[in-house]
């Protein structure tokens, strides 16, 4: 019987008004106007649960708490579920993937 699986990637779209942020906007200097700005992270707990947190300023990534609209499961449901070691993993990979499509990406 194989291990189940309960970590997951997830990626969270966040509001324009994060490019007004001179971190984010510093940290993706080759944005695509137009293009999705994102936050890109994993958890061990439900996603819906670990965005709920996230608004509700609980282990909260701020521009999340203050600029996070609604998950974008297209861009994530097909990795899930994965153990501890890879979503570590696809969550770097999953980031660098959108900032190369000219998303705007935050990971913590």
């Amino acid at each position: 019987m194989g291990r189940r699986y309960h970590h997951s990637v997830y990626v969270i779209e966040l509001s324009k008004d994060v490019l007004y942020e001179p971190r984010f906007k510093k940290s993706n200097p080759d944005y695509v106007t137009g293009k999705p700005c994102v936050y890109v992270g994993m958890t061990g707990l439900s996603i819906d649960l670990r965005f709920d947190k996230h608004k509700a300023g609980i282990q909260a990534n701020k521009f999340v708490q203050k600029y996070g609209l609604r998950l974008l499961p297209d861009l994530y449901a097909v990795y899930n579920p994965m153990p501890y070691a890879g979503a570590a993993d696809m969550e770097v990979e999953l980031g660098i993937g959108l900032r190369e499509a000219g998303y705007g990406v935050w990971q913590a």
